[in-house]
């Protein structure tokens, strides 16, 4: 009997951040933390579990969308559709420092190097539990971009590993005018990579992926501009869900 059967399966939202480039788009990775008991050691898009708190109303008040051509993407997430959305939000933050919002001019948030300080300090009590999420728009004065981030589809860890989650994928465009990077306890190591690049290595064993990695990957291959992947992204009505199974050991 496999001593994983019982892990219960955890809500989760995972964030896929682009960017153009040449001679294809790219995508913000991290590198987790061989310590880490899910993914460890592998590279990984920014993205965890949901939280009690994602689901506050309090959210309500802070953030724009989803618009009108997001409808099929709400209705596909169903009742918690705002905790999702919130929790991918909150997640990329916390690993990559990058925040998905608006700012009080109803610009994408800017970084300049005395808010990326603040931003920083922000980054470290929100995942040591001192402040939520709301509490930065609160001070701040942000709208999180919900508009902007596009749920594309549903993964279900196999039965047998030792963690579990039932994650939602979304795909945003980065902030033109903000740079991400790993934590350094959780997260060792960051890049931006085209698709084709990352598929390559890890063919090669050079840059370690879970299999649900590199199957988004390989169809992400198909785009080469962010702007075409992120029309497709807004595009899209169909958002299917994995169920993956863990090769038979006999």
């Amino acid at each position: 009997m496999n001593q994983h059967a019982d892990q219960p399966i955890r809500p989760a939202a995972t964030v896929i951040i682009v960017r153009n480039a040449s001679p294809q788009y790219e995508i913000f990775m991290l590198r987790r933390t061989h310590q880490a008991a899910f993914a460890g050691g592998m590279y990984v898009f920014p993205g965890g579990r949901v939280d009690n708190e994602d689901h506050s109303p309090v959210y309500d008040d802070f953030h724009t969308g989803p618009d009108a051509k997001q409808s099929k993407q709400r209705e596909a997430l169903g009742d918690s559709w705002q905790a999702y959305w919130i929790a991918g939000i909150r997640e990329t933050f916390e690993e990559s420092g990058l925040m998905l919002a608006y700012d009080d001019s109803n610009s994408i948030l800017s970084y300049d190097e005395e808010s990326w300080v603040k931003f920083r300090d922000y980054r470290k009590l929100l995942t040591a539990g001192e402040l939520s999420l709301a509490d930065i728009c609160q001070k701040e004065n942000l709208k999180l971009a919900i508009d902007l981030i596009h749920f594309y589809n549903r993964w279900i860890t196999p039965e047998g590993r030792p963690r579990r989650f039932d994650t939602r994928f979304f795909i945003t465009q980065a902030p033109a005018k903000q740079a991400g990077e790993h934590d350094g306890t959780e997260t060792v190591d960051s890049l931006w990579i085209s698709p084709s690049k990352a598929l390559e290595l890890h063919a090669r064993d050079k840059f370690g992926m879970m299999a649900v990695t590199a199957r988004q990957l390989t169809a992400f291959s198909e785009y080469n501009t962010a702007d075409d992947f992120i029309q497709m992204a807004r595009d899209n009505t169909e958002f299917p869900t994995y169920h993956p199974t863990l090769p038979s050991t006999g």
